[in-house]
């Protein structure tokens, strides 16, 4: 007797085609769920894959639009009303897309919510939980399975409609009720940002502010083509870039996008690029530190990313080191240097402000360090042996916004003339959710956001040097903390990209710089060494004396994003959490 075994899921499932069959559209919609009501009419959608790259569900964005109202239904079935927050703590799965869009059309605001973050500690994490859940002041919370057992912790005392996981909220009945019509200017979603933790701030996006940006994302940033294009992701839904980029700007123009789980790229990194070669995924972004990640590692035989056309790069200052290493590293695999697209964004503008023109590459600007520190211009160095620092150019602000760097009084600067960088235009956010001091800090009566950041104008490009919140100022210079990071990771071989944390404190009558690098080695000798390298490094290259801490590998705290986070790790060195004997005065 012959026995046939069972068909794997592979066989079984089948992922969502690139081509959607319909007439591209650009994002030019009233809503959101008016734009899913038109991709459902084509043949594109969501594919869902495993940290491995085994294909889970094919979501089409036909399937998605009934399973939507659907669960919309449910959700106003509980007594939701309308203008009502529902915090989603995101995964990257159709569970997500049905919660999330299902909120679209019942006229819920839905409220990404991060996963927890690797070594970032439980207690921590619930602790931010909970003040993102308070700060929205959400009606229901759903929580996945893979932290399903902590619901009674995160919720507890906040006296929700609902709390439970995605399988108990499709097990609610879906009454036959009528959905109500979204207005434009209606709230969409709250986005909080990666680094929120003390003071969790919604930004609030509206239909038409968002349907605003992912038009322009669309249209002008990626000019995403009529037939081919196709997008692969292990961005994060919580975080802007994630959340806009890759899971509404393509569902607003009908792209097939191939979602890979953000927990577990950073074991994985080569997933992503084999996903893109075996898929033909020709738009797909990353920080830098994504980049570095799949740099360590050689290429797999086969691999063929010369189907890659834009090869994004956002979400935090942009290393061109890394990048030059991966497009050596990729370059026998098809990958061309050209379609890295550098661009600049925030949550409070939905997501994109500017965007390298395509097929250019990374583009730098190398200036002059000193006199940057004690002049605020970015003039090139005087001579070869200068100490300098390389940039990357951001690109052109968005068809339709506004972009202007200026100085302390308000007063727009010129080419080179470092100053605050502040955007303006229909993308931007109405405000943090029920916030209103905070919001008037940055947005004024004319519309223009200060974007906390700092940088300068080249040739209608703009230039970002770092956060106005980080600067150190000693004696008269201005350091960014990101200057003396990337040297130690430059010139200290044992050092990787998010080794090095670099704040200052105030001390008495004068500002204390501290550097807390992370070490891998136990031998004693090694340690001493590493930390006497960077002291005397940080002393010649930039003249500044710094206090060396040496900590174990995977502490130093980043955001849901990857992001180092300086902010939170000063304030784990001043609760003594990082062990003072290893500090060098």
């Amino acid at each position: 007797m012959t026995t046939t075994s069972a068909p794997s899921m592979e066989e079984i499932l089948q992922p969502v085609s690139t081509a959607s069959g319909q007439l591209r559209r650009y994002g030019d919609f009233a809503s959101f769920p008016e734009a899913l009501d038109y991709a459902a009419q084509g043949t594109a959608g969501f594919n869902i894959y495993s940290g491995k790259g085994v294909l889970l569900e094919a979501l089409p964005y036909s399937v998605l639009r009934t399973q939507a109202m659907e669960t919309a239904r449910r959700l106003l079935g509980m007594g939701l009303q309308a203008g009502d927050r529902v915090a989603i703590v995101a995964e990257s799965d159709g569970d997500f897309a049905r919660i999330f869009f299902g909120c679209q059309y019942a006229g819920l605001v839905a409220a990404p919510l991060p996963l927890p973050v690797a070594f970032g500690g439980k207690d921590a994490y619930l602790t931010t939980l909970r003040g993102m859940i308070k700060s929205a002041q959400a009606s229901a919370v759903v929580i996945p399975a893979i932290i399903e057992g902590w619901t009674d912790e995160i919720v507890s005392g906040l006296g929700l409609v609902f709390a439970g996981s995605p399988t108990e909220l499709m097990a609610r009945p879906a009454p036959d009720m009528p959905l109500p019509a979204i207005k434009p200017e209606a709230l969409s979603y709250l986005q909080f940002s990666s680094g929120s933790t003390r003071f969790p701030m919604g930004v609030c996006v509206s239909h038409q502010s968002g349907m605003a940006n992912v038009a322009a994302i669309a249209h002008d940033g990626l000019q995403v083509k009529e037939t081919g294009d196709r997008c692969v992701s292990w961005l994060p839904l919580y975080h802007d870039m994630g959340l806009v980029g890759f899971f509404l700007t393509p569902m607003t123009c009908q792209l097939t996008v191939d979602l890979l789980p953000t927990r577990e790229f950073a074991r994985r990194p080569h997933v992503w690029l084999d996903l893109i070669s075996r898929n033909r995924g020709t738009i797909a972004y990353s920080p830098s530190f994504g980049y570095e990640l799949c740099a360590r590692r050689p290429a797999a035989p086969g691999i063929d990313l010369s189907c890659w056309r834009v090869a994004g790069i956002g979400g935090d200052m942009i290393r061109p080191h890394i990048l030059a290493e991966f497009a050596q590293q990729f370059a026998a695999a098809g990958f061309d240097a050209k379609a890295f697209v550098a661009s600049y964004g925030m949550a409070e503008a939905t997501l994109a402000i500017s965007f390298v023109p395509l097929n250019s590459g990374i583009e730098t600007d190398t200036v002059d360090l000193p006199y940057l520190e004690k002049q605020g211009i970015a003039r090139p160095p005087a001579t070869p042996d200068t100490l300098s620092r390389t940039f990357v150019l951001c690109g052109k602000v968005l068809p339709g916004h506004g972009l202007e760097v200026r100085d302390p009084m308000g007063t727009p600067l010129k080419d080179r003339e470092i100053g605050t960088i502040y955007v303006r235009g229909p993308s931007l956010m109405n405000g943090y959710f029920r916030m209103d001091e905070e919001t008037s800090k940055v947005l004024d009566s004319n519309g223009w956001l200060d974007t906390g950041d700092l940088g300068y104008m080249l040739d209608g490009q703009v230039v970002v040097t770092g956060r106005a919140k980080d600067l150190i100022i000693i004696n008269g210079r201005n350091i960014w903390p990101q200057d003396l990071e990337w040297s130690a990771e430059t010139h200290i071989p044992a050092l990787r990209s998010r080794d090095v944390a670099v704040f200052s404190l105030e001390t008495g009558d004068h500002e204390e710089v501290v550097a807390l690098i992370q070490c891998r080695a136990s031998d004693p000798v090694v340690r001493e060494n590493l930390r006497a390298e960077a002291v005397s490094l940080f002393r010649r290259l930039h003249g500044v004396e710094v206090s060396v801490v040496l900590v174990p590998p995977h502490t130093l705290p980043q955001t849901s994003s990857g992001k180092l986070t300086r902010a939170k790790a000063r304030a784990m060195y001043l609760n003594g959490l990082f062990t003072q004997e290893q500090e060098v005065a």
